[in-house]
């Protein structure tokens, strides 16, 4: 379980805290590190020192220069925000995360995202957008200011304890499940981000097409798409059938457009 949890940090400004961030994912087990665009050089001394023999972590991170690259094949993307926003979004506790984990984590395909924003002013609205739920650590409210290290060892460590239950739980079993009962077909997985994205883009091409969704005037209304879509967790088959339907509504709309061979006659017929 705990090999498929992958912590992102996206813009990180100082290499040390980078470094103490593969120390507090090692401590807990946790080994799956990626970099959005740090504003920083990665592998320093100071790097080094703070990983505290971590440094194995920091060399192999994946690099990219997007969330959604970093995200692409997680099944569930959750953000670390300490900030309210103005269209509320599904908010969780670390327990709460942790709690939950194995159950999103019981298919093979599955993978989950904890995603950290920049030290000075954490994730941006759009980024908190592609993000299943938010998760938020319940600090001193007159002094919640935490390390980034910091608030990466505190889901670390739910993370651990929810695999340790799982495992304890597993060992108390009688008789342990078939590979058969417990491999989700992949028609029954939950929706990859990748997938998702993909499926956003359409609907907001198709809402455009037939006069729903005005780009100019958004009114907030891929953002609530998005909120709605991403809390109903829907697997591949279920996205399957919306992006068809979309195909079908796009393509009946193009079917009622007049032609230019239409419009000619058209107006030929009309009485002069």
């Amino acid at each position: 379980m705990l090999e498929r949890i992958r912590i992102v940090l996206i813009g990180t400004s100082h290499p040390g805290n980078i470094g103490g961030v593969a120390r507090a994912m090692h401590n807990m087990g946790l080994a799956d590190l990626a970099l959005v665009a740090p504003r920083c050089e990665v592998i320093t001394a100071d790097c080094v020192s703070r990983a505290s023999g971590a440094d194995a972590l920091v060399h192999s991170a994946r690099k990219t220069s997007t969330l959604e690259d970093a995200v692409a094949d997680c099944t569930l993307v959750v953000g670390a925000s300490a900030r309210s926003r103005t269209l509320p979004w599904p908010m969780i506790t670390p327990r709460a995360l942790g709690e939950r984990l194995p159950d999103e984590l019981s298919g093979t395909a599955s993978r989950v995202a904890l995603v950290f924003g920049r030290e000075d002013s954490g994730l941006s609205n759009d980024e908190l957008q592609r993000c299943h739920a938010h998760v938020h650590i319940p600090t001193n409210p007159d002094f919640s200011s935490l390390n980034l290290a910091a608030a990466v060892q505190v889901l670390a460590y739910e993370c651990r304890l929810a695999w340790l239950d799982a495992e304890n739980r597993a060992l108390s079993r009688p008789l342990a499940a078939s590979d058969d009962d417990n491999t989700q077909s992949n028609d029954l997985a939950p929706a990859s981000h990748q997938e998702l994205e993909s499926y956003f883009s359409h609907l907001e091409r198709t809402l455009i097409t037939i006069g729903f969704h005005d780009p100019a005037v958004p009114r907030q209304l891929m953002a609530r798409l998005r909120r709605f879509t991403l809390r109903a967790r829907p697997e591949r088959l279920e996205l399957n059938i919306l992006r068809g339907i979309l195909t079908a509504t796009e393509r009946q709309t193009m079917n009622n457009v007049p032609s230019p061979q239409d419009k000619a006659r058209h107006r030929s017929d009309e009485p002069h």
